[in-house]
């Protein structure tokens, strides 16, 4: 009877230990930080991220990630609902990557801001507020390698038989044509030789060509110098000659006229006039 009741007693005392013990053990791990409730929403895989996953602000841990689901309604975009330390600066410009820890490939939650916006993204009201889920260095590594893999594919594709001996064939017409080519430049270079001799006996002639037109412009411009100092100085005097000229031939043809209706004039002298009435030796039977 002492036997049991000593290992009754003995088990409570373990058990309210223990007791004892997980409740100093949540006493001394409570902390007075509270938390805000934040959304973080994507479409991409999750994969490696777990509840109770780390949330880090540029590398800090400010909280941790309280459950991961899938939103309702809404074909492939996944909610994960993470609690931050109020004092954390979450921003409308905040955004959220995932992280991976070593060679483990845990997830964590990163949260940066890329400085757009400095108003502050309040928590607390009927929704918690969401942040974007980008792609992640990691993401980005895998679309390349993706990217990689597809182009390879096609590479394949493209090479295949018969593109091969497609591609052989061109390697060898474009063979037979550089050597056709060169055999023709061979032949060409005696004309070539001649040609560019003869081009350049004609360049020397449309240089002396040149010289004589330059000449020639020299002479023509002498003839125009000539020609406005006639034009100013020897014309006036020959339009002056041609009208004293005229005047002569006028008054030459009044000589003439006068010599051929009184020739006798031209011996004797011109017959004076007849006194008029009035006039000395006027005589009326002269009428």
């Amino acid at each position: 009877m002492e036997n049991r009741a000593y290992a009754l007693a003995a088990g409570l005392f373990t058990v309210v230990l223990a007791a004892a013990l997980v409740a100093a053990g949540l006493w001394f791990r409570r902390d007075d930080v509270t938390f805000a409730q934040y959304v973080v929403t994507t479409t991409s895989s999750v994969s490696g991220l777990k509840t109770e996953a780390p949330v880090r602000y540029r590398g800090v841990d400010v909280g941790r990630v309280e459950a991961i689901r899938i939103e309702p309604g809404v074909s492939g975009r996944i909610h994960i609902r993470i609690g931050v330390q109020e004092d954390t600066p979450i921003t409308k410009s905040t955004y959220a990557q995932l992280g991976y820890q070593g060679v483990t490939g845990l997830a964590y939650v990163s949260l940066n801001d890329d400085g757009t916006s400095s108003e502050l993204l309040k928590a607390g009201g009927r929704e918690p507020p969401r942040i974007d889920l980008r792609p992640s260095v990691f993401d980005s590594g895998l679309d390349l390698v993706a990217a990689v893999n597809e182009l390879s594919g096609r590479m394949n594709d493209l090479l295949n038989e018969e593109n091969r001996r497609l591609v052989t064939r061109v390697l060898g017409g474009i063979e037979r044509a550089s050597r056709q080519t060169a055999e023709l430049a061979e032949r060409l270079e005696p004309g070539a030789e001649k040609l560019f001799g003869e081009i350049g006996a004609l360049s020397r002639k449309l240089e002396e060509r040149s010289q004589a037109f330059d000449r020639m412009a020299a002479s023509i411009e002498e003839v125009g110098v000539a020609a406005r100092s006639f034009n100013d100085e020897t014309l006036p005097r020959f339009n002056a000659l041609v009208e004293q000229l005229n005047r002569d031939t006028r008054s030459l043809d009044r000589v003439l006229n006068a010599l051929g209706e009184n020739p006798q004039s031209f011996v004797f002298g011109a017959q004076r006039a007849r006194p008029g009435p009035g006039e000395p030796g006027f005589k009326d039977g002269a009428r």
